[in-house]
């Protein structure tokens, strides 16, 4: 049996920098639509600040998470901590719903007693600035999620993306209810505000709830993975293969065939050349390798389980 672990000790860096930048953001925009409430009476400002006091708690929250998640390993977490992202994930979905169940009631109160709105310069300057302000963030959550694959960032990214289409509804609802004389649009827009963030809330919980429950990885990056290991021209076959991630961390385990004949050092030889291709192609992944005699199985029926994943450049199984 062998395995190869390279934990990117670069992720932890990485994720804790852009919560970072989430909070940083967050405080901003707080300040100046709570500013931008005050003076307009816009409940789509209210909505939107509402929406930023919660993206403040909902990063500090990340922040703490993705601390937690790149802790190595110790003696009672011997996987590491990185589903504490999955939780934070789970957090900020509620959040996010009760932010839009907020926003939604206070909508249709606006709705009912037709209050009017004041001084729209204000909150579309506002607005327009926050607009500014989480492009730069997605941005840069981005480029974070495309190098660590952190389900808390990735949480965090859906929210400020609902972020921009809240500061853009916000300048519309200004716009109509007092250069255009649309009275309703304001709170109407608040309604659809907070419809948005539901539908954001359930989105963004599905990723959090497949890792916390060690759901297999995506179809195109399991085959891509039995094409690789599959390559070494001493292995016989591939069978019982299991996939998760934890965090920013993926983590496989799989049977070999190998020729029964073949000696220990032999068999570690071949096992070591596999894991050095796999590390290059799936940086970070803790692999854990089985060998077996060709044509053994240990429990009937794993080699069947796997027979549609055989890559078909490879050895039969």
């Amino acid at each position: 049996m062998s395995h190869a672990h390279q934990h990117p000790h670069s992720h932890g860096s990485l994720t804790r920098r852009a919560a970072l930048a989430s909070v940083t953001t967050a405080l901003f925009l707080l300040v100046l639509k709570g500013y931008a409430a005050s003076a307009t009476g816009s409940v789509a400002m209210l909505g939107s600040l509402a929406d930023t006091a919660l993206d403040l708690v909902a990063s500090l929250v990340t922040l703490y998470g993705v601390r937690i998640a790149a802790a190595p390993a110790d003696h009672d977490h011997r996987f590491g901590h990185g589903k504490a992202e999955a939780l934070v994930a789970l957090f900020q979905v509620v959040v996010i719903a009760v932010s839009a169940v907020g926003i939604g009631w206070r909508a249709v109160d606006r709705l009912v007693r037709s209050e009017a709105t004041a001084h729209a310069e204000y909150g579309i300057a506002v607005s327009g600035v926050a607009i500014l302000a989480t492009f730069g963030l997605l941005f840069y959550q981005r480029q974070v999620i495309r190098r660590t694959g952190s389900v808390a960032i990735q949480a965090d990214h859906v929210h400020y993306q609902s972020d921009l289409l809240l500061n853009l509804s916000v300048i519309a609802a200004l716009v109509l209810d007092q250069y255009v004389g649309l009275t309703g649009a304001d709170p109407i827009f608040g309604v659809a505000i907070a419809l948005w963030l539901a539908w954001g809330a359930w989105r963004a919980s599905s990723r959090a709830i497949d890792q916390l429950m060690d759901k297999e990885w995506p179809e195109e990056k399991r085959q891509r993975f039995l094409e690789i290991a599959a390559r070494h021209p001493e292995l016989r076959g591939i069978h019982d293969l299991r996939t998760r991630t934890s965090g920013a961390h993926d983590f496989v385990q799989f049977h070999v065939w190998v020729d029964p004949d073949m000696t220990v050092a032999e068999a570690h030889k071949v096992m070591e050349e596999m894991e050095h291709k796999l590390e290059a192609e799936f940086p970070g992944a803790e692999i854990l390798i089985h060998l077996d005699p060709e044509g053994q199985v240990d429990r009937p029926g794993d080699s069947l389980r796997e027979t549609d994943l055989t890559p078909r450049t490879g050895p039969a199984l």
